[in-house]
C-alpha cells in the first residue's frame, strides 16, 4: 500500500518519548544474554548494507528489459547465483516450465480513430529506446478474440459501479466496457465485465489517478506521461494464482498440464490496456447520461457513461507458449535447529527494466545476503537455516514463487517458520502486512532501525504518519496501543501461496508513500527514473536491507521463535467487530431502502430530463450466530494469556537445548491451524480461513473472508456457515496453543496451569 501525503519531520521527534532504545527492550523470545549478544549482532549487520552497492546493482540489473523467458532475465539469474555462492551461500537455480502468453496482434479502432498502443522513446532515457527487447502494452493472460461492439464506461468497473450502471439503466451486455486502472486489482474489471455479459474490456490510467493531476509527468516529474500503459496480468488471482495449467502442482516438465481451455483462471473476454492520450478520443465519443461526479477523471471532456453510437473492434492474439522461469535458491544451514526454516524473498523479473519493480527490493534483499554472508565468513552461523530467494516470474502471477511453494509444500509444511517478501522499495514510511502473530517483532525490530530523513527511528515515523494520515481506528491505535498494528495481507506478491495456501507465517515489508509515480509497469520504470525521482541516494534501500535483515536474525537467533498469540487473538476480536458493524450496516441498509420505495422517493427525486432507475429492494439481514466465534476468541484469549506467561518464564533464564529445539518445532505448525483443507467457499486453494485476496477485490485482503465476504455478498445462510467453520480452527488454535503453553511450563518447572477445557 503507498501513501501519498508528505509528513512533517519534526511530528516524529515529538513522538520520540514513545520509542524504546533496543538496549532498553526485552527481545521477544531471548534471554537476557541472548539478547545482549543478538544486539551487538545486529549492530554489525546493520553497518554493511552500502547505498553505493545497491545503486551500482540496480543498473546493471535494470540495463535492459528482462521479462520472463527473455535473455536478460536469464543472465541476471545467473549473475544473482554468482553473488550468492561469491558470497559463501549454497545457491542453485530450480526452473519450471509455465504457461505465458506473448502479443503478436493488437488492434483497437473506432471509425477512423486507430489506437497507437505504444509507448515512445524519450530522449532523456536512456533505455526506454530498447524497442526490440521490451513487451509491447498488453494484458497477459487475455484471450483471443475479435469483437466489435458499442462502448460503455464503466468508471473503475467494481461492484458498487455496476450497481450505479443499474440505476442508469445501462447494460453492458454485448458491450465492449472502458475501465479506468484503480480501486481493484486490474483481473477484477474483465472478471465482472464478464460477468455482467460484456464482450470485451479496456483498461486505461486516467491523469486524474497517476498523471498529470497528481505531479508532473515524466520526464519532467515522476507521473505517467499521456502515452504511458500500466502492462500487467489478468489472471484470476483470487482464485489461485500461479502457473494456470498446474493449480496444486509444481509446473515441472512432467507435471501433469490442464488444457488451455479448462484453466479456471483465465479470463472470459479479451482485454487491454491502454494510454489515456488512446483513451480521451474513444470516452468524447461516448453518448448517454453524464457520469456521476465521483466517476470523472482529469481528461478535458464531459466524462459520459454511454453507449457510443460508433462501435469500436478489438482484436487480440498471442502466443500461448510455455516459457522457463529460474528461481535462484540460497541457503545458509543452521547449526541447532537446521530443521527450522526462516525464509527471505524478493522477484527480480519486471515487465520491462524493472527498477522500482522489483529491482528496487531487490538490491537490497542481495545486500542482505552479502551483510550475512560476511558475518558467516568471520564466524558466525545461525542457529536456524536461512534460505534467501531471488524469484523469476513474479508479474504474470507469483508465477516462480507459487511453483517452488507447490513443489515444496510437504517439506514447508514441516519446516517453515517465516517468510518474509518485499517487492518494490521508495522513500517514506515503513509499510508492514502479515500474520499478526509476527506483529510485535516488527514493531521491535521497527524501534532498532533509524529513519534516514529524519534520524528517528522508523517505528516513531511509523506512528506518526499513522497518527497523521491514517483513518480513525489507526489514528486511535497509534496512541491507545504499545504496538502498531500492522495490515493484513490479500495478494499481489510472492507470499501468496506461502500464508493462503500453505499457512506459514508471513510478512510483506517496504519503504514508500513520498514516491507516488506514474510508471508502474510501463518502459519508463527504469534507472533513469528511479534515480531522479524515488530514493535517489537508495538510503532506504539501506533501511529495508537492515529491518528485513534484522527480522531475519531475529527469527534465527532467537531462543523461542518470537510468535505472539496476543496479538493474533486481539486482531481477530477486532476483525469479529466488523463483522457484526458490517452486519448491522446491511440491516440499516435493507431498512432504508424499504422506506425509500414505500414513499416512493426515488420517483419523486428523479428528474425526467435525466432519469434514474430506482434500486430494488434489499433482504433484510437474518440474526446471524456469532457465539461460536466469541467462544473461540474466548479461547484463544485464555490461551495467549497462558502462553505469554509461560514464554516470559521460560526465557528469564536458559531452557535446555533439547526442550527448545522441540517447542521451536511445536511453534512452527501454530499458523497452520488457521487453515482449512477445504479451502474457501468458490477457491479450495486458498486455504487459510484468516486471510485471503477478495474475490472482488483481488489485491486487496480480506479478512475472516468467508463470512465478511458471505455477508457482503448478502449470502447469509452462508454467512452462518463460514462463521461455524472459522470458529472450528480458532478452537484448534486456542487448544494448540495452550498445548504449547503447558510444554513450556513443564521444561521451565512451572506448576501445571489449569487448560482452556476447549
Amino acid at each position: 500500500m503507498r501513501r501519498s501525503a508528505v509528513l512533517l519531520p519534526a511530528l516524529c521527534i515529538l513522538l520520540s518519548s514513545s520509542a524504546q532504545q533496543p538496549e532498553q527492550q526485552s527481545l521477544l523470545g531471548f534471554t537476557p544474554a541472548s539478547a545482549r549478544a543478538e544486539l551487538d549482532l545486529e549492530k554489525r549487520f546493520q553497518a554493511i548494507p552500502d547505498p553505493a552497492r545497491m545503486r551500482s546493482n540496480m543498473e546493471l540489473l535494470a540495463a535492459r528489459p528482462h521479462h520472463v523467458g527473455s535473455p536478460y532475465d536469464k543472465q541476471n539469474s545467473e549473475w544473482i547465483l554468482a553473488q550468492y555462492k561469491q558470497w559463501g551461500w549454497d545457491a542453485h537455480i530450480e526452473t519450471f516450465d509455465v504457461l505465458f502468453p506473448t502479443p503478436k496482434t493488437r488492434q483497437l479502432e473506432m471509425g477512423s480513430f486507430h489506437a497507437k498502443l505504444e509507448e515512445p522513446t524519450l530522449a532523456v532515457d536512456p533505455t526506454s529506446g530498447q524497442k526490440d527487447e521490451q513487451l509491447p502494452t498488453y494484458n497477459a493472460y487475455s484471450p483471443d478474440g475479435d469483437v466489435t461492439a458499442p462502448l460503455v464506461y464503466v468508471n473503475y468497473g467494481v461492484v458498487e459501479d455496476y450497481e450505479q450502471l443499474q440505476r442508469y439503466g445501462i447494460s453492458v451486455k454485448g458491450a465492449i466496457v472502458i475501465a479506468r486502472y484503480g480501486q481493484s486489482w486490474r483481473g477484477i474489471k474483465p472478471k465482472l465485465a464478464a460477468e455482467h455479459g460484456a464482450i470485451g474490456c479496456l483498461i486505461y490510467s486516467d491523469p486524474a489517478d497517476d498523471g498529470y493531476a497528481q505531479d508532473a509527468v515524466f520526464p519532467e516529474g515522476p507521473m505517467r506521461p499521456k502515452d504511458g500503459v500500466q502492462r500487467g496480468s489478468v489472471l484470476d488471482a483470487p482464485l489461485y494464482p500461479g502457473d494456470p495449467l498446474t493449480p496444486g502442482i509444481g509446473a515441472t516438465p512432467d507435471a501433469k498440464r490442464l488444457k488451455i481451455e479448462d484453466a479456471k483462471s483465465l479470463p472470459k473476454i479479451p482485454v487491454l490496456p491502454i494510454s489515456y492520450a488512446d483513451a480521451q478520443p474513444l470516452l468524447a465519443a461516448l453518448q448517454g447520461p453524464v457520469a456521476p461526479g465521483n466517476w470523472r477523471g482529469a481528461l478535458p471532456l464531459t466524462y459520459r457513461i454511454g453507449p457510443s453510437n460508433e462501435r469500436v473492434h478489438l482484436k487480440l492474439a498471442f502466443n500461448w507458449d510455455l516459457k522457463p522461469v529460474r528461481d535462484v535458491i540460497a541457503t545458509m544451514r543452521g547449526t541447532d535447529e537446521p530443521d527450522v526454516w526462516v525464509m527471505r524473498a524478493n522477484h527480480y523479473d519486471g515487465w520491462v527494466n524493472g527498477a522500482e519493480d522489483p529491482i528496487s527490493g531487490q538490491v537490497a534483499l542481495l545486500e542482505e545476503a552479502r551483510a550475512l554472508g560476511q558475518l558467516a565468513h568471520q564466524g558466525w552461523k545461525p542457529k536456524r537455516t536461512i534460505i534467501y530467494m531471488s524469484w523469476d516470474g513474479e508479474e504474470p502471477m507469483l508465477l516462480g514463487s507459487t511453483e517452488w511453494a507447490e513443489q515444496h509444500a510437504d517439506e514447508l509444511r514441516r519446516h517453515a517458520a517465516i517468510y518474509i517478501n518485499s517487492d518494490t522499495n521508495e522513500r517514506g514510511y515503513l509499510n508492514a502486512e502479515g500474520s499478526h502473530t509476527l506483529e510485535p517483532l516488527v514493531n521491535q525490530v521497527a524501534r532498532s532501525i533509524e529513519d534516514p530523513e529524519t534520524k528517528a527511528t522508523v517505528w516513531q515515523r511509523w506512528q506518526a504518519a499513522d497518527l497523521v494520515l491514517g483513518n480513525a481506528q489507526s489514528r486511535k491505535d497509534a496512541t491507545a496501543r504499545g504496538d502498531l498494528r500492522i495490515g493484513a495481507l490479500g495478494s499481489g506478491s510472492d507470499y501468496s501461496a506461502f500464508i493462503d495456501h500453505l499457512g506459514v507465517a508471513s510478512l510483506d515489508v517496504s519503504y514508500g508513500g513520498e514516491d507516488d509515480g506514474g510508471i508502474y509497469h510501463s518502459i519508463y520504470d527504469d534507472f533513469y527514473w528511479y534515480t531522479h525521482f524515488a530514493d535517489t541516494t537508495f538510503v532506504y534501500g539501506r533501511a529495508l536491507a537492515q529491518t528485513d535483515g534484522t527480522l531475519v536474525l531475529r527469527m534465527a537467533q532467537a531462543d523461542l521463535l518470537p510468535y505472539d498469540f496476543t496479538s493474533l487473538a486481539d486482531t481477530l476480536r477486532a476483525y469479529t467487530g466488523e463483522l457484526k458493524s458490517l452486519l448491522e450496516a446491511r440491516r440499516a441498509e435493507a431498512a432504508e431502502r424499504k422506506s425509500a420505495l414505500e414513499l416512493d422517493a426515488y420517483e419523486l427525486t428523479n428528474d425526467p430530463r435525466h432519469p434514474r432507475v430506482a434500486p430494488p429492494a434489499l433482504a433484510t439481514p437474518p440474526f446471524l450466530n456469532f457465539a461460536p466465534l466469541d467462544n473461540a476468541l474466548a479461547a484463544l484469549d485464555k490461551a495467549a494469556a497462558h502462553y505469554g506467561k509461560a514464554r516470559k518464564a521460560a526465557t528469564e533464564k536458559p531452557l535446555a537445548p533439547g526442550a527448545l529445539k522441540a517447542i521451536n518445532d511445536e511453534l512452527v505448525q501454530a499458523e497452520r491451524k488457521l487453515l482449512s483443507p477445504e479451502g474457501l467457499p468458490r477457491r479450495p486453494w486458498m486455504e487459510n480461513l484468516i486471510y485471503a485476496p477478495g474475490w472482488y477485490t483481488g489485491y486487496g485482503a480480506k479478512t475472516l473472508p468467508g463470512p465478511r465476504e458471505a455477508i457482503e455478498e448478502r449470502r447469509y445462510a452462508d454467512a452462518d456457515v463460514e462463521i461455524a467453520r472459522v470458529a472450528h480452527v480458532l478452537d484448534d488454535e486456542a487448544a494448540y496453543v495452550e498445548h504449547v503453553a503447558a510444554e513450556l511450563d513443564s521444561a521451565a518447572g512451572a506448576p501445571p496451569t489449569a487448560s482452556s477445557g476447549r
